[in-house]
């Protein structure tokens, strides 16, 4: 068995990791992260230099979570104006060229970039993170399966990327479709148990697929360095209170959830994945359960409302709240429409920062 770490932290204990882009301050436009501003834990490198990566620390709640990342935004920020630089939180940079962008010289991510290819060269979006402790990996697998059917509609709740390469794509969330480029994407395969995943994992490794057991690029898995099951689903949030908001919704329903043996229909998945990437809050997902189409408000209702309880234990049912009527990207949409896209991009720069 691959070791891990589950069962070392408090129950339900959780951690956040936020993808961000950096950005020239005059232009608006990606630039490279200098030396420096990186120190591998807090702040870390992504794929390609104009973006890093923000990592909270094992938090009771996410409260303190975001607490943390906030002071991690500000702090980035800080780093980075003393070269010009400024910070953007969004899932895709509405004017960025993903050929123009440099991959990060860290020897991993080159040899993935090789491996993947012209995959890996228009990976230039950015998702929110959500790693949940769990007590075993057979519970870690269970409740993987028991979320996996509401992680479309935590998708077309959180879209935020309705631009790539300076033009509307008519996708809601374009990082999903980006994602599915990649192997190892989407929803992971069905495994009897832990053991079944580790070993699937470790054939990776040993037939020269992947340098890490790690190299899953699935929108939900187990993390057993961490001792985790990490969310990965929800496009990157702008502003903070809506990071808060859906990782508190994430952390409750892992929370809440019973741990399953029967495993999700993943051909539903897939049809209620394609739907929150395209139409985000006015998708048509089917229910979970089947049988019927909804619409992600009425859903999300539904789910916030079997959720509460749990958030409310957790301490987080007040951060809910910024979920209602939440379409990021119908707002960037109607901004680029009626203000252009660059114009846009200096609204996203002021919300990255809005009440911090």
């Amino acid at each position: 068995m691959v070791p891990h770490r589950f069962g070392e932290s408090s129950p339900f204990s959780v951690g956040i990791e936020e993808e961000l882009f950096v950005l020239d301050a005059e232009t608006l436009e990606l630039a490279p992260t200098p030396p420096g501003v990186l120190d591998g834990a807090r702040f870390k490198a992504e794929l390609f230099t104009s973006m890093l990566e923000l990592n909270t620390g094992v938090c009771r709640d996410v409260g303190e979570a975001v607490a943390e990342l906030a002071e991690l935004r500000l702090e980035a920020r800080r780093r980075l104006r003393p070269h010009g630089l400024e910070l953007a939180a969004t899932a895709t940079w509405p004017t960025g060229l993903a050929a123009e962008q440099e991959f990060t010289p860290k020897a991993p991510l080159r040899r993935f970039a090789e491996y993947a290819g012209p995959s890996a060269a228009r990976q230039l979006c950015a998702g929110l993170h959500v790693h949940v402790g769990v007590s075993s990996p057979e519970e870690c697998m269970g409740r993987l399966e028991a979320v996996l059917p509401w992680l479309p509609l935590v998708l077309a709740v959180s879209t935020n990327s309705p631009y790539f390469e300076g033009a509307e794509t008519g996708m809601a969330s374009a990082r999903a479709e980006l994602l599915a480029l990649l192997p190892r994407s989407g929803a992971p395969p069905v495994f009897a148990d832990y053991e079944a995943w580790a070993r699937f994992a470790e054939s990776l490794v040993e037939l020269g697929l992947a340098d890490d057991l790690m190299r899953l690029w699935w929108d939900v898995r187990p993390h057993p360095r961490l001792g985790t099951l990490e969310v990965r689903m929800p496009d990157q949030p702008t502003r903070l209170e809506v990071t808060s908001a859906l990782a508190a919704l994430t952390h409750a329903l892992v929370a809440a959830v019973e741990p399953s043996e029967t495993p999700a229909d993943r051909g539903l998945y897939l049809q209620n994945r394609w739907a929150a990437s395209r139409f985000g809050a006015a998708a048509g997902l089917v229910h979970p359960e089947g049988g019927r189409l909804c619409e992600p408000a009425g859903l999300l209702a539904e789910l916030l409302e079997r959720v509460e309880p749990t958030a409310r234990r957790l301490g987080s049912d007040a951060l809910l709240e910024p979920l209602e009527g939440l379409d990021q990207a119908g707002w960037q949409t109607a901004v680029g429409r009626s203000e252009g896209v660059h114009a846009l991009g200096g609204r996203l720069v002021e919300l990255t920062y809005d009440a911090l």
